[in-house]
């Protein structure tokens, strides 16, 4: 936008009131294009009808929803999903990372992780959460 002059102004309304400065690198800049190109050719190719997977890993918020609370470790927060093994891998791995819970709910939910670690074929090594490396957010 130009001004008397024939000067520009930097920044834009928008930034001006916010006081930030948009610094995007020409890199930064031709990589955003490409993303955008790339959304809208799988937008369109779904569009008419073709099967292109998510690229995603994992469930999505609408399968995890559908879940039942026996398919998580804490199922009063519906939080650690062991419906597969890997998802029991990967609540073994994260448990220490689970905030808001007691010890009691704890205790609940690793017997639930071993019920579904054996049930799937994982080896869990800990007998008890509490000899797992961290030891929960909550005690930090």
């Amino acid at each position: 936008m130009g001004l008397a002059g024939g000067t520009t102004r930097p920044f834009g309304k928008i930034d001006l009131v916010l006081g930030v400065r948009a610094m995007a690198t020409d890199k930064q800049k031709e990589a955003a294009r490409r993303n955008i190109e790339k959304a809208r050719e799988v937008q369109s190719e779904r569009a008419h009808g073709e099967d292109i997977p998510r690229s995603a890993e994992g469930l999505s918020t609408a399968e995890k929803d559908r879940l039942p609370d026996a398919d998580f470790a804490f199922p009063a927060q519906r939080k650690e999903v062991i419906s597969d093994a890997a998802h029991v891998r990967n609540a073994i791995a994260r448990f220490d990372q689970v905030e808001g819970v007691t010890d009691e709910e704890r205790d609940q939910a690793w017997k639930r992780i071993l019920a579904a670690a054996g049930k799937y074929g994982v080896h869990v090594s800990e007998a008890d959460w509490r000899d797992l490396a961290s030891g929960g957010n909550d005690r930090r």
